[in-house]
């Protein structure tokens, strides 16, 4: 009797509380705007990259490409940099978005998070070029590009459920996908107060996948259309 009165004296004393470590609030903006970012910059720089060949295949001014003595891959350079420029400067503007006007704070480092946008634009865009070898009409171009970027971005690359819980296909998707990496940069930095020691793991996927992509892109890109 006096070891259950102890028992429950001392269950009184204590009081066993759930938080979590980031976002302590749940709040879902918290969550979700770092997550929207990484999106954006996989959608948008892709399809206009993609557009950006494209038009010239549909309307056939890629004939001045084809008479000139330029490379392929400086031909897609030039197509590819103005819109990572564009990319980047969208990155800023939903960044400063996310932090005044949907009160989202960027806890972590700001150099790191901006190093990971330009190395993630410069892979979306890269990507662009590598699905606009296959497309020869601008609407084609949309929906591939839309189809091939959103759905993995979206379903496989933890915006929602984690990676770790994937199985099969989608888990191999969700470990290769850039979106991915950038997706631990973005909420890295801005829940968790990360800084680049933290969070290089992250960089060297994105790193290696634009030089190979671009060159993919440039190898398979025709000289001379049929």
């Amino acid at each position: 009797a006096r070891e259950a009165g102890y028992g429950e004296a001392l269950a009184g004393l204590v009081n066993i509380e759930t938080r979590f470590r980031y976002n302590p609030d749940v709040k879902s903006l918290v969550a979700m705007v770092p997550a929207v970012i990484p999106l954006l910059l996989m959608l948008i720089p892709a399809m206009l990259a993609a557009l950006s060949v494209v038009r010239e295949k549909e309307l056939g001014s890629i004939t001045n490409f084809y008479v000139t003595p330029t490379t392929r891959l400086e031909f897609l350079l030039g197509k590819q940099l103005p819109y990572v420029v564009l990319s980047f400067l969208s990155f800023l503007l939903l960044t400063l978005l996310a932090v005044s006007i949907f009160g989202v704070p960027l806890k972590g480092s700001f150099l790191t998070l901006a190093v990971g946008a330009l190395l993630y634009v410069g892979t979306a865009t890269a990507l662009g070029l590598l699905i606009s070898t296959f497309m020869r009409s601008q609407i084609a171009a949309i929906f591939g590009t839309a189809v091939l970027t959103i759905l993995p971005a979206a379903n496989f690359s933890g915006m929602i459920d984690p990676v770790s819980s994937l199985e099969g296909m989608g888990r191999l998707i969700g470990e290769v996908y850039p979106t991915t990496h950038f997706l631990t940069i973005a909420r890295g930095t801005f829940s968790k107060a990360l800084n680049f020691s933290d969070l290089h793991a992250a960089f060297i996927p994105l790193a290696l996948a634009v030089p190979v992509l671009t060159v993919l892109s440039a190898a398979l890109l025709k000289k001379q259309e049929r």
